[in-house]
């Protein structure tokens, strides 16, 4: 019953990370409106964004459904008291950011057709990095060597 529900839990905290992210693609269509710039579609881009919501989504879901196993919440203002380094935190450190802030941004962006969105994308990847590594000073000073082999076995991101 409890994997059930922490599906069910990531499933649906993920559909609010899709329409919120789909929220900011449509910023970037609302700023290429305003500067003239024309949005682009064809078969290969909405085949590409569909590709990235789908990677982007369950990536997202099967993480989250990590740090819910764990008894965590998936987003904390305080430094979680766990590391998880199973599931998809087996290939990349940040697979809820890799996932979303990656995939699920680029997929919506190329979806809508939108170039300011792209360019906002890469300038969210800018920040979403900057955050990383101020988390992962907290996580070397909360778990410390054992933190330090994980680091040095698995990727930032991919």
């Amino acid at each position: 019953m409890t994997k059930t529900v922490n599906l069910l839990k990531s499933l649906l905290h993920n559909f609010g990370v899709v329409l919120v992210v789909f929220g900011f693609a449509f910023l970037g269509r609302k700023i290429d409106s305003f500067l003239g710039i024309t949005g682009f579609h064809s078969v290969f881009t909405t085949a590409a964004a569909w590709l990235f919501l789908v990677i982007g989504f369950l990536v997202r879901v099967w993480a989250a459904f990590h740090f819910y196993e764990q008894r965590m919440k998936v987003i904390s203002l305080v430094p979680q008291k766990k590391l998880i380094t199973t599931g998809p935190f087996r290939y990349s450190r940040n697979p809820l950011y890799l996932g979303g802030n990656l995939f699920i941004f680029l997929g919506s962006v190329l979806f809508l057709g939108s170039p300011a969105g792209i360019v906002l994308t890469a300038i969210n990847l800018i920040f979403v990095d900057l955050m990383i590594r101020r988390e992962e000073k907290q996580l070397a000073h909360e778990f410390g060597r054992e933190w330090m082999s994980y680091r040095n076995r698995v990727r930032r991101w991919l």
